[in-house]
């Protein structure tokens, strides 16, 4: 599959938050799922230079976010709900990593993934993540266990 990254324009986030909904249990990363969530990803602000639109030919697949902290880049992502479940996360993941690693050339990359989320921890584990420590944070109206996870870059 040949990916595309672009920034993430306003309409763009905003067709994201009320368009990408996930089934059951997934929808707790639905991006109107928790207020303060939804009003950064809609400021153009606060997702500045961080947010990436992925697409496949025309079509816009997934997203993701990248905090540069010098050493290290904490990522957020989202893949275009039915487009999950499918087969395809690996694949989007790796194309993530290899962006991320040739456009900020970090040591380390980490990221936070809800502990309920197999699917998606699978995937990271396959990519080469490693799991540091579990997390309580409060989100979505709730409190929530999450794993935080990272990825040693080779130099």
């Amino acid at each position: 599959m040949d990916y595309n990254f672009s920034k993430m324009s306003q309409e763009q986030a905003e067709n994201i938050a009320s368009n990408w909904h996930y089934e059951g249990k997934y929808s707790f990363y639905d991006v109107d799922a928790d207020e303060e969530d939804l009003a950064e990803f809609l400021d153009p602000k606060k997702r500045e230079d961080s947010h990436y639109i992925v697409k496949e030919g025309e079509e816009e697949i997934g997203f993701f976010s990248f905090n540069d902290k010098g050493d290290s880049v904490d990522i957020g992502l989202g893949m275009k709900p039915e487009l999950t479940g499918r087969g395809l996360g690996l694949g989007f993941f790796k194309v993530g990593l290899r962006f991320v690693i040739s456009n900020y050339n970090p040591k380390e990359i980490t990221l936070s993934v809800a502990t309920f989320n197999d699917r998606a921890i699978k995937v990271y584990k396959k990519a080469g993540f490693e799991s540091v420590e579990t997390f309580m944070q409060d989100t979505n109206g709730s409190r929530f266990e999450f794993l935080k996870m990272k990825y040693e870059c080779a130099k």
